[in-house]
């Protein structure tokens, strides 16, 4: 029996591991790219018979939406992501700033439809040198689950994990946890 889009996208969440091989010398932390999700994602291609392209478009003028898209021949499924250009970023030309979002965009939709967790990246951990001081008991804060990212929650909840494991990746408000629930049933 054919397995559908959605099951086959489920397994790759699962079996994806997306290794970090880039460093940034100034913040001295590893991270990933666009490049290296997609360099993860090559072998599930021809494993389960699909494809992955991304399209960008210029929804205003220093907006772009980057969508990801994950086909069989019969079905897709997508999940975009938003990332404004700084036009007034200093020491790059305005083509640099554009594919500087670009790659964000990119790299974003990726892992919105793959759910890579971004709290596991360093653009989502690193301070940029503006914490002075940690507290070793404090508890590390989790990015939020947006809506955004629901319908990709709901197919993770609904191949077995529960709403502690998606906890542990994400902090939920009560909209959001109570909006997954009154979808998964």
């Amino acid at each position: 029996m054919e397995q559908k889009l959605n099951h086959k996208l489920a397994i790759i969440q699962t079996e994806l591991k997306a290794k970090k091989s880039r460093f940034n010398s100034f913040g001295k932390y590893k991270f990933r790219s666009a490049e290296d999700i997609l360099e993860a994602i090559k072998p599930f291609l021809v494993k389960y018979d699909v494809s992955v392209r991304l399209n960008e478009k210029l929804v205003d003028t220093n907006i772009i939406e980057s969508t990801a898209i994950i086909y069989d021949g019969l079905e897709e499924i997508t999940a975009s992501a938003l990332v404004g250009v700084d036009t007034e970023q200093k020491g790059m030309q305005m083509p640099q700033r554009f594919g500087s979002a670009s790659s964000y965009g990119k790299k974003y939709s990726l892992g919105n439809l793959f759910l890579i967790d971004d709290t596991q990246d360093s653009d989502a951990t690193n301070n940029h040198g503006k914490l002075k001081h940690t507290n070793s008991n404090t508890t590390p804060i989790m990015a939020p689950l947006t809506m955004e990212k629901i319908p990709l929650a709901v197919e993770y909840l609904k191949k077995g994990n529960t709403l502690e494991q998606l906890k542990q990746s994400y902090s939920l408000t009560n909209e959001v946890e109570t909006s997954l629930l009154n979808q998964i049933k």
